[in-house]
């Protein structure tokens, strides 16, 4: 057991690390579904009514993103989408960064240095995640 404990507890903050630099990558849907279920709940739509909203907020928020992605004529307007999902990623990849980074080192430098290049890191990730989403180009003939 006390080999066990230490290895669980390794493998539950890889896992939370995993879960949340997901989230982070993917911070558009989540956030607007969020925000939309809490303001469903405080104008009387109860728990569940905000739990229902909410997840159907961020439902048609990925949809749309992939239907825009799908019929943009333009490779610059699929840029433009893109960084519109990749940039509430860069910011929540900084915050959880800097969030783990509170807890681990006193600089405050080396801090930001680290939540720079975890918010550096998530930006790639969403960007090349976002990137395969999106359908190829038609051939030009």
């Amino acid at each position: 057991m006390i080999i066990l404990g230490p290895l669980l507890v390794i493998f539950a903050i890889g896992f939370f690390c995993w879960l949340l630099f997901l989230l982070a990558a993917l911070a558009l849907p989540p956030f607007v579904g969020l925000t939309i279920g809490i303001w469903a709940f405080h104008t009387g739509a109860g728990m569940l009514g905000g739990i229902a909203l909410g997840l159907v907020a961020g439902g048609a928020t990925f949809g749309v993103g992939q239907l825009a992605l799908a019929l943009a004529p333009w490779a610059w307007l699929r840029l433009l989408i893109i960084l519109l999902y990749v940039a509430p990623a860069t910011v929540a990849g900084y915050s959880a960064t800097h969030g783990i980074a509170l807890m681990a080192m006193p600089s405050p430098i080396w801090r930001t240095i680290i939540a720079v290049v975890g918010a550096i890191a998530v930006s790639i990730t969403a960007f090349i995640r976002f990137t395969g989403m999106a359908a190829p180009e038609p051939a030009a003939q």
